[in-house]
């Protein structure tokens, strides 16, 4: 856990410091940040490993059917200020799944990249915050509901540990697709080539709507994101 630790000492250092400046450093990091994450040794190989669902045709079952998240046409399709609204959004309906998955693991110290990647995630929002500001695009998302405010949900079934792992495999999966998908809209946004609707002016807020304020963490750019170290071959 020295590397989370390490991270959430630097979020409370940086979480004194403004915005950077310079967008273009922010897309830099943010398409960084996005590559890493969406590279599945961070977090979706990990878990495979540990859950003993390291077999073909387990892998197949989680990565045939993930999720569902934005996938990369629809983002392509949204304007800067829902692109940003949207990214932040997901993430942080991510944030709190990945919390309610460490019950699966009540000793942290069996899958340290759950924390990790959850640190990573607080470092991307608050970048994705400040371009948003940057770009004059306030952050908007619609007020959350029950259903998706990220509180545990009751069922009248309860499922077995097996169906459980699949289905957090399949979450895993689905959110390394949507980061891939968010690198490589950033890293247009970089070169110049968005199309020209990312550049129209954020409309009128929309009823219901709430602006978004900086996470705890801070609003400042963070460092990229890290990559837990592998285990050694034996």
């Amino acid at each position: 856990m020295g590397v989370a630790l390490s991270l959430l000492f630097l979020s409370v250092a940086w979480a004194r410091r403004r915005c950077s400046s310079s967008s273009p450093q922010l897309l830099r990091q943010l398409q960084s940040q996005a590559n890493i994450t969406g590279n599945t040794g961070s977090l979706l190989e990990p878990y495979i490993r540990l859950l003993n669902l390291d077999e073909p045709t387990l892998r197949g079952t989680c990565t045939k059917h993930p999720v569902a998240f934005p996938n990369e046409v629809a983002l392509r399709q949204l304007s800067k200020p829902r692109f940003l609204s949207t990214v932040y959004t997901t993430l942080d309906r991510v944030w709190h799944q990945l919390g309610a998955l460490k019950q699966q693991f009540p000793d942290s110290k069996d899958f340290p990249e759950l924390e990790i990647a959850r640190l990573n995630i607080q470092g991307i929002k608050n970048n994705v915050y400040c371009v948003a500001q940057l770009l004059h695009h306030p952050l908007e998302i619609p007020e959350p509901t029950q259903a998706d405010s990220g509180a545990s949900r009751s069922t009248t079934t309860t499922p077995d540990a097996f169906q459980t792992r699949i289905g957090s495999c399949r979450f895993l999966w689905g959110y390394h697709c949507f980061m891939g998908s968010v690198g490589r809209v950033f890293s247009e946004w970089g070169d110049g080539s968005r199309r020209s609707r990312r550049h129209s002016p954020l409309r009128t807020r929309r009823k219901g709507a709430r602006r978004i304020r900086p996470s705890r963490s801070g609003q400042s750019p963070m460092p990229r994101a890290q990559v837990p170290r592998q285990p050694e071959a034996h």
